[in-house]
């Protein structure tokens, strides 16, 4: 029996549940000679939904993915899609039979294949007419089809992850899964191409598992993310509800940079150097570690000439763009000083050793039980 006490899931609506999953993992277990990669893992996609596993390397969800694909066997456990069982018993169907599409890290085009015989690939138990028809509406939906004729060599990697996916697309799968689809483009090339693939998912209506250890790019794609550590799974929820709402320091610390903060928990609450937070269900005395993320610390000038508790000096001010990185030094109530970082919209560059006022957004920080309190 899986034990999910320490996993949230979100965002499920009791009503769609009599709809069977496009793909569902159960208790599913596997093991590389003693070490345990995949551990208990129970999740399922909906039709048409996009699920992104989301966790640091080493973490298994590449080893998922290719359980779910046919490429491992797993050790215990079941993989469905639908009312069917895809594993388990004498049962194991071949990756080729399990109508899934893949779209793997290095995209696996064949070299002496133009595009056009690239995404044909795979089709052929259809009609020659039907195979071209399926192939030339696949590249329309990620807009290479004016390439068909061109020889993969020739194309950008973002151009070639397009052909991945068509490829993967045209013999119109009930389930596509996608392996780190944009970790070899550069960053300005990766916005582009992850939004065509977004567009492209949805149009096409497949149900899609991603693997990525970028936060932000899950949370571009997915409609829920699935947070594993250590091959467990430890949140899972839509994306909102896992920046808000996290359920751990590692699933906090995960979509974004944290400012740490060790405390004591008094009268139901814990006082920091930025603000007083709830601490409810925590005792007296109890050590606790807050996380605050840095657009949480609002900043204002302050006519104060000595820092203490809601005020804080400037180390440091630079421009990012968007926002505004101001580096600051606070003292707590023992003398020790503090570093930390706030996330400031637009151009906000107060100047060096002036003191600023500090408003905390409650909602985005969060306290959590244990750490060695000083």
């Amino acid at each position: 029996m899986t034990d999910m006490s320490n996993v949230m899931e979100t965002g499920n609506d009791p009503e769609e549940s009599a709809e069977k999953p496009a793909l569902e993992f159960r208790n599913i277990v596997h093991a590389y000679g003693s070490v345990v990669a995949v551990k208990d893992l129970s999740l399922s996609i909906a039709p048409s939904e996009t699920v992104c596993l989301l966790g640091p390397s080493g973490c298994g969800k590449t080893t998922a993915l290719r359980v779910a694909a046919g490429l491992e066997t797993p050790s215990t456990g079941e993989v469905w899609m639908g009312d069917r069982q895809l594993n388990g018993g004498a049962r194991d169907v071949p990756p080729e039979n399990r109508h899934i599409g893949l779209v793997f890290q290095d995209y696996a085009l064949f070299p002496h294949m133009d595009v056009f015989q690239n995404v044909m690939f795979g089709l052929e138990r259809m009609a020659e007419r039907e195979r071209r028809e399926r192939a030339l509406d696949a590249l329309s939906l990620v807009g290479m089809a004016d390439y068909a004729e061109t020889y993969p060599h020739t194309l950008s990697g973002g151009q070639q992850q397009r052909v991945a996916l068509a490829r993967a697309l045209a013999p119109k799968p009930a389930v596509v899964l996608l392996d780190e689809p944009f970790s070899g483009l550069d960053a300005r090339l990766r916005d582009s191409v992850r939004d065509k693939t977004f567009h492209a998912l949805r149009q096409s209506g497949a149900a899609a598992l991603m693997v990525t250890h970028d936060a932000e790019e899950a949370m571009y794609m997915a409609d829920r993310i699935a947070v594993m550590k250590e091959g467990r799974l430890v949140q899972v929820g839509a994306p909102r509800e896992l920046y808000q709402q996290p359920n751990t320091p590692f699933v906090a610390s995960f979509f974004g940079e944290v400012n740490r903060i060790l405390g004591v928990v008094q009268g139901g609450s814990v006082e920091t150097a930025v603000g007083v937070l709830p601490a409810p269900g925590l005792s007296n005395g109890a050590p606790v570690e807050v996380l605050v993320r840095p657009e949480a610390l609002r900043l204002t000038p302050a006519t104060v000439d000595s820092i203490g508790p809601g005020y804080a000096k400037v180390l440091s001010a630079r421009l990012l763009g968007r926002t505004s990185l101001v580096h600051l030094c606070t003292c707590k109530t023992t003398g020790e000083e503090l570093h930390l970082h706030a996330r400031v919209p637009g151009s906000y560059l107060p100047v060096e050793e002036t003191i600023q006022a500090i408003e905390l957004d409650q909602s985005q920080a969060f306290v959590f039980p244990g750490g060695a309190a000083k």
